[in-house]
């Protein structure tokens, strides 16, 4: 069975094409309602699955050394051989340690007064800032939960004076222009979209508000494989939820949406656990800078259930950032074209040129494929000189770049291979 791939909300797909492994995936949005949990104020338990022993690696030594190295107990413990038992209870049992040591003393038959190790309270709260724990304790005052006709999405504040990033289909179904919006203090507001793209999938939203805590932005081209990461967002309406995990792959193409609201992006692949209402949330690296925006999951099939499986998708804050800046000072983002018509139906290696049909031609007239000589059935196999394997993921190398690059096509036309220079124009949207 061929994975299916979940765009994070509305439940529209798209195919993505080519022979290759990723062929005939559907993506499915982060954003789908949570009625369930909200329906019922006694929700329906879901079943869990008996978790598997562990051996207690910290009791263990303590207990070979009370035993003693021979397995015979000793008629009077001595009490350095006591320390490794009392360390590891301390640990374990965190504020009840020093209970512990009382009575362990008191077995003794001593009066003397024991200062116990670890048994301080306060010290349990602290976590190193790199931690799991660290990274959650920064970021989510900067997590907002974004809600658009009982639909549940997430957010995050990117400047001091109320601007908020979300994903484009997030709050592209509010009918009436209305959006909900949650901070982590639980105050609420009513947002103003300020602009969004649906070809990026990205949207910009704004409130009045005060005490507002930005999130720093990293850099997701500085990103490697194994890095650790963290998610933070609202999936399945269950506000400031966070989860870890690592990037398990880079220039993932995805394709996600319908046909009026598609979007392809050159994602961040990672195994952290993200859900229907994740979408917009932050992927936060391990000094809690923001590295992407989430917006695809897979589901095991067409129609399969929507929910991790270790397949998640975000969009790269570089390309983000610029896409929010465009919406912020203009209202509305651009993204680049080689003008072009691509044929859905070609089933081989590589983006086939269409011909010209009821669609349109297949190659723009005066645009910059037509300008440096491409024509219609020319079959793109490379682009600056990786491999194409479907239009989708043409269209998503494309869309990596910004208007007015210059990218390298190498085209296979009938028999022969040629290499072709084009500089990209604009599109709105």
């Amino acid at each position: 069975m061929k994975a299916g791939w979940t765009s994070l909300g509305d439940i529209a797909s798209a195919r993505c094409q080519g022979a290759d492994p990723w062929a005939g995936g559907t993506w499915r949005f982060a954003d789908v309602q949570a009625d369930a949990v909200r329906a019922s104020s006694t929700p329906t338990p879901t079943p869990t699955p008996t978790p598997t022993p562990t051996p207690a690696a910290d009791t263990a030594p303590a207990a070979a050394t009370a035993a003693g190295a021979g397995g015979a107990k000793p008629a009077r413990r001595r009490r350095g051989r006591m320390v490794p038992a009392l360390l590891a209870v301390a640990v374990a049992s965190g504020a009840a340690g020093g209970l512990v040591a009382d009575r362990f003393d008191e077995s003794e038959g001593s009066t003397d007064t024991m200062t116990v190790i670890g048994a301080d309270p306060t010290g349990l709260e602290r976590r190193p800032p790199e931690s799991v724990a660290g990274v959650a304790a920064s970021v989510l005052p900067s997590v907002v939960s974004v809600e658009v006709n009982d639909a549940a999405g997430s957010g995050f504040v990117i400047a001091e004076d109320g601007y908020i990033l979300t994903n484009n289909h997030v709050v592209s179904a509010a009918d009436d222009g209305t959006v909900g919006l949650t901070l982590f203090d639980g105050r609420r507001f009513e947002a103003e979209v300020v602009g969004s793209s649906p070809s990026y999938d990205v949207a910009v939203l704004r409130i009045d508000a005060d005490n507002l805590t930005p999130v720093v932005f990293g850099d997701s081209g500085s990103v490697a494989v194994g890095d650790p990461v963290v998610a933070i967002g609202s999936p399945l309406g269950l506000d400031a939820t966070v989860t870890s995990g690592i990037v398990s792959a880079l220039e993932r193409p995805v394709t996600a949406g319908g046909p009026a609201s598609q979007s392809y992006i050159n994602a961040l692949q990672t195994d952290a656990a993200i859900n229907p209402g994740n979408s917009g949330g932050p992927l936060v690296d391990s000094a809690g800078r923001v590295i992407g925006v989430n917006s695809a999951i897979a589901s095991l099939g067409a129609g399969g259930t929507a929910g991790s499986i270790g397949l998640g998708f975000a969009i790269p804050i570089e390309q983000v950032r610029r896409t929010a800046e465009q919406l912020i000072s203009d209202g509305e983002a651009v993204y680049p074209i080689m003008g072009v018509l691509l044929d859905n139906g070609y089933g081989g290696p590589g983006a086939q040129v269409a011909d010209d049909g009821e669609n349109g031609p297949g190659v723009t007239p005066g645009g910059p494929a037509d300008d440096v000589g491409i024509r219609s059935g020319d079959v793109i196999v490379e682009i600056d000189g990786e491999r194409v394997r479907s239009p989708a993921e043409l269209i998503v190398r494309l869309r990596a770049h910004q208007p007015g690059d210059d990218v390298t096509l190498t085209v296979q036309r009938d028999d022969e291979v040629l290499e072709f220079t084009v500089t990209l124009d604009a599109a709105v949207g």
